[in-house]
Formats: structure tokens, C-alpha cells, sequence
């Protein structure tokens, strides 16, 4: 049996809260129930599929990743969105992180079996999200002020058994 799993960084639950009061808006004002399934998080390594009898081998590459770097802080300023009339997607927008991005060339160094661009972002609105109401919601989205800022400290390994369950967690650190 293929379960999906994935890496991401989640904020502290203040911030999960937080934007999740933005999701419920979206759900809410415009027709976009799905955004609220998951909680707050930046994707490291995007849904991939594997047969459940691989899973050690997850596990094994997820701790192999090279995580010797101090605990770094991340900036969310504002909002961004991703504007595809077939998949638009309104999220917390980071502010430009070189320890984010070197995090995420640690990812791919041990999870390089498909290219994707690396965007960091926190989700809002997206999958049920039809365009006119994405157009609707980034018309109060674009100049929305949000700002506030966590420290990452670890990645987490996820896999989806209905919801989304971290499996296994990495803490960043110098040995």
C-alpha cells in the first residue's frame, strides 16, 4: 500500500492559530474549506509516494539529513500569492531566509528524486479556491499587514494517514 509523506518546518501554535484564523476567513468569506484540513507549515520537500514497506528507508534518509546548523529565526511579513487561474494559492509570505534555503539544499542532498521550485510560503487559501474568489480575497490579502517571526529548530517527516502525522522529528543544532 503507497501512503504520501513529506518534510516541512511547522511554526509554534500561537502562529498555527493565528493563521488559521486567516484560513477560516477564507473558508468562511470565500468558499475555500480545504485550506483548513492542515495546519500552518513551510514545505522543505513537497507529497511524495512510497509503498508503506519503504518507510525505514524514509526514516533512514530523513535522519541522514545534515541538520548541524544552528536554530535560525524566520520573518513572516505580509502576504503573496501564486496567481494560476487553475491552482491559485494566497499565503504568509517569509521574508528572504539564506538559512531556509541552505536548510532546504540539506533536504535535497538526501531527497533528490524529483525537481520542484523551492518557494517558501505558509498556505492560506488553495485547492477549492476557485479564481474569481482567489481575485476577491487577494483584492484584502495584498495590503493585509501580518508580521511576526519564529525560530526553527527542527524538521519534521510526515506521512498522511488521513491527516497529515509527523512520524519523525530532527532537531538543528551544532554536535
Amino acid at each position: 500500500m503507497k501512503k504520501l509523506y513529506f518534510i516541512a518546518i511547522y511554526p509554534p501554535q500561537e502562529i498555527i492559530e493565528e493563521v488559521k484564523i486567516f484560513k477560516k476567513d477564507l473558508a468562511e468569506n470565500y468558499d475555500n474549506s480545504k485550506a483548513l484540513k492542515n495546519n500552518a507549515h513551510i514545505t522543505l520537500f513537497p507529497p511524495f509516494s512510497r509503498e508503506l514497506e519503504l518507510e525505514n528507508d524514509i526514516h533512514e534518509a530523513f535522519q541522514k539529513i545534515d541538520t548541524t546548523i544552528s536554530p535560525f529565526e524566520v520573518q513572516l511579513n505580509g502576504f503573496g500569492s501564486f496567481a494560476n487561474p487553475k491552482n491559485p494559492v494566497l499565503f504568509v509570505q517569509p521574508e528572504y531566509n539564506r538559512h531556509l534555503n541552505d536548510l532546504h539544499l540539506r533536504v535535497l542532498q538526501k531527497f533528490s528524486f524529483m525537481k520542484y521550485s523551492f518557494n517558501p510560503h505558509i498556505t492560506v487559501g488553495y485547492r477549492n479556491l476557485s479564481y474569481e474568489n482567489f481575485l476577491k480575497a487577494w483584492e484584502i490579502y495584498k495590503d493585509k499587514e501580518y508580521k511576526t517571526k519564529f525560530i526553527v529548530d527542527k524538521i519534521i517527516l510526515l506521512r498522511h494517514d488521513y491527516n497529515w502525522i509527523p512520524i519523525a522529528e530532527k532537531k538543528l543544532g551544532i554536535i
